[in-house]
């Protein structure tokens, strides 16, 4: 970047090559500096630019050497008047030519008289600001130790030798050039002389220098270098003058000459936008009479610039930033976010570049850390959020297409997992991916190893509401096939009832198992998962099928049975034909067979056992239902089915409705006995023949019969048969209830002590059934 000027004008641009005051005769330095070097059109040369000034003896027209060389407008002295006319420090920049220069008050200045800290304070701030330092004297004076203001050069080179002594920020000494113009040589002595003479001067000045003890072996020429110019005098040989001067001028602004003067080592490395606070600082150290601290300047100058380019570039980072913050609080997945970031991210850090890198390096740098880091924690909790979003739209997505995946029949759950947890790790970590920043630690392996502990958890959440879902069905389906063959098996209360029914069961509930361990592939349930279903559903199954049992042996339901089973075996003969019971007949016994027959079967319900012992069924007292969580269970006393205590009951119950049956077999063998036999209706119609002639033949009776005939002739002609029936009819049963009543009196006398005691108790079982009759069940 160092000496790679413009020559010429900013393109396009009007530029100002006006001059300013940067100290003015109170020793204030101005705050006018920067404005004006913006008007130069030099604020972002950055390093394209280059500092000089001049030094001498007062009125020895440095101005007009200046204005000639750099086309300035410095004011020149009035050639009748002979007086100064530079007062403090003045800058201008240089026409066509980045190159600001310094025009110094003139020094054994009459006007100042012996205030000579004013030239010991500019000589140091000049040298100190500057690349070259042109040395303006005549011929004359080359060898005169005050003429040419060498015991100022030796004060300014004793003063700041630590100064000298120091490195700059890239190890390298700080150099400047010294150019020494000789004005008004005539000629008669050769420039060789005089440089010869100069080089002598300068290193008999340096030789008799105080220096401190660790910059003892230093040579002037690790400081300084030293050129040398000479200048036809301006009046009496003007045109020379005005070459010579273009001449020199070219040292100054051609890059391609071996003289060039503003080589890179004498660059202060300060940026253009930064030289007026530069400046301010060096002016200030050298007024409280401080060493000039170059690289601490550097330092403070770097900080403060720094930090100014960083607060911009952090401001307009911010402002992109921020409209992001609202949509990722919210829990938005911002699209392409990773990408804005990395652009708002270089964008500052290119602005900073570009105008912070022209600063001290090492304060650039640190400064560059600090910004990254603030920069970087803008950007980290938009990146945290970023993630948590993605992580909590990627177990929706999940949750979403597991549910869509297991609508219907005939899914594959594992698959359908798979390809859910491969699509949403996929979708996190494009996302996550697409949010990193080069050149941070951020990292989303904790929020990845977090998703895919949830998706797990889900999908075994939902791997056991599925096979919850898949028992429950099972379940439903076991008790649709188990349920009428159940009740078949029990409405034949046989002594191999129970095996009939386990054999039963157990081929329903191996299809069952059957059909779940079918359907488990597809879950990928591990093998305990199956182990702890299977268990599951033989509890289940079990308890269904106890259900089933109980439903059958409630009090009606099982004594229904019983008075069933005991009336088909008396009731019905072997062939299943109705019995009429006669006297002879042994009611007494078939009674007591039938009864105990039917008594024997309460002890087969009461308890499931088959007689097959390979048929019996057992489980695990401990057993649980997985799907409930419930844990109570006692295999053993399910097999129960009536206690002891119910067994007695049912007995009891069961005797009281075998008798009813008993006392009516009775009472129709007492009706069969009772009846009036055929043979008597014949002798009543023998012995009442003649009564029947007598009616008929004798007229009166005649009369009557034929009275009667057109009765029954009027009756059936006026419709009146029916009514006249239904009376006879309600007649006819009331006679008969009468004589069946009366008839049982006369022939209960010679029944024997224990049909009466049945007949009691029969009345008794008569008198409960109507009355359990009447009361509501």
């Amino acid at each position: 970047m160092n000496g790679h000027h413009h020559n010429g004008d900013a393109a396009g641009k009007a530029v100002s090559y006006e001059r300013v005051q940067i100290v003015d005769d109170e020793k204030r330095f101005t705050p006018d500096l920067t404005p004006q070097i913006e008007q130069w059109g030099l604020h972002n040369a950055g390093f394209d630019y280059d500092m000089v000034a001049v030094f001498g003896s007062q009125s020895t027209g440095k101005s007009t050497l200046l204005n000639r060389l750099f086309g300035t407008n410095f004011d020149v002295m009035d050639e009748t008047r002979r007086q100064q006319t530079t007062k403090g420090i003045w800058m201008c920049r240089g026409k066509g030519m980045n190159v600001m220069v310094m025009d110094v008050e003139g020094t054994d200045g009459r006007e100042r008289g012996e205030d000579q800290d004013f030239e010991r304070k500019s000589a140091l701030f000049s040298l100190a600001s500057s690349e070259v330092l042109i040395v303006n004297l005549w011929e004359h004076q080359v060898g005169l130790y005050q003429g040419a203001n060498m015991g100022l050069l030796k004060t300014v080179f004793e003063v700041n030798l630590g100064l000298f002594g120091k490195k700059t920020a890239d190890g390298r000494n700080q150099r400047t050039m010294l150019l020494f113009v000789i004005r008004d040589h005539i000629g008669t002595t050769p420039l060789e002389n005089l440089k010869a003479t100069l080089t002598a001067d300068m290193q008999k000045i340096w030789e008799t220098l105080s220096k401190p003890s660790e910059l003892q072996d230093r040579k002037l020429s690790d400081y300084f270098d030293l050129s040398f110019a000479a200048l036809p005098h301006k009046v009496l040989a003007a045109d020379k003058f005005e070459s010579e001067v273009q001449e020199l001028r070219k040292r100054f602004a051609d890059k391609s000459r071996e003289d060039y003067v503003f080589k890179p080592a004498y660059h202060k490395r300060i940026p253009a936008d930064g030289v007026a606070f530069y400046m301010e600082g060096v002016w200030e150290q050298v007024q409280t009479n401080k060493d000039l601290d170059l690289p601490t300047q550097q330092e403070l100058l770097a900080q403060f610039r720094c930090d100014e380019i960083s607060t911009v570039a952090v401001t307009e980072f911010n402002e992109q930033a921020k409209p992001q913050r609202r949509p990722i609080e919210s829990g938005k997945v911002i699209e392409g976010l990773g990408s804005m970031m990395r652009s708002w991210r270089s964008g500052a850090l290119v602005r900073y570049d570009r105008d912070a890198s022209r600063y001290h390096q090492g304060v650039y740098k640190r400064k560059r850390a600090d910004l990254v880091a603030v920069l970087d924690s803008t950007l980290s909790p938009l990146f945290l959020g970023q993630l948590k979003n993605l992580h909590k739209s990627s177990l929706v997505a999940f949750k979403s297409e597991m549910l869509d995946g297991m609508r219907g029949d005939g899914y594959n759950f594992a698959d359908i997992v798979a390809t859910a947890r491969d699509r949403c790790k996929t979708r996190f970590l494009q996302g996550a991916q697409e949010a990193l920043v080069e050149d941070t630690d951020w990292s989303y392996d904790d929020e990845l190893n977090l998703l895919k502990e949830e998706v797990r958890s889900l999908a075994d959440q939902c791997r056991r509401d599925e096979t919850k879902k898949m028992v429950n069905v099972i379940e439903r389906n076991f008790k649709k096939q188990i349920s009428e063959p159940l009740e078949i098996a029990l409405s034949k209360p046989e002594p191999d009832m129970w095996d009939r029914v386990l054999t039963v069961f157990r081929q329903t509930l191996e299809k069952a198992e059957s059909s779940y361990l079918a359907k488990a592939k597809s879950f990928d349930c591990t093998d305990e998962e199956n182990a702890t279903s299977l268990a599951t559903l033989k509890k289940r199954a079990w308890l269904t099928l106890r259900g089933k049992v109980d439903e059958q042996t409630t009090d009606v339901a099982f004594l229904t049975k019983l008075r069933a089973h005991f009336e088909e075996r008396f009731r019905y003969d072997e062939h299943g034909v109705p019995r009429v019971w006669r006297p002879a007949d042994d009611i007494d016994g078939a009674f007591k067979k039938a009864r105990d027959q039917t008594l024997e079967l309460i002890p087969v319900y009461s308890r499931i056992q088959p007689l097959d012992p390979s048929l019996e069924y057992t489980l695990p007292s401990e057993t649980s239902d997985s799907l409930t969580g419930s844990d109570e269970f006692d295999f053993p006393s399910t097999l129960i089915i009536f206690t002891e205590t119910k067994i007695l009951d049912l007995m009891s119950r069961f005797r009281r409705d075998a008798d009813a049956y008993y006392v009516e077999a009775k009472r129709s063998t007492v009706s069969s006995v009772a009846q009036i036999p055929y043979w008597i209706y014949m002798v009543l119609v023998v012995l009442g023949w003649n009564e029947a002639m007598v009616v008929l033949f004798n007229p009166l009776y005649f009369t009557m019969l034929l009275f009667m005939l057109a009765a029954a002739y009027l009756t059936i002609q006026l419709g009146m048969v029916g009514p006249l029936f239904q009376v006879t009819r309600t007649l006819g049963n009331e006679m008969y209830r009468q004589v069946e009543h009366r008839l049982r009196e006369h022939f209960s006398q010679p029944a024997t002590q224990q049909v009466r005691a049945y007949a009691a108790e029969g009345d008794e079982v008569e008198r409960e059934l109507r009355r359990s009759k009447a009361e509501p069940m």
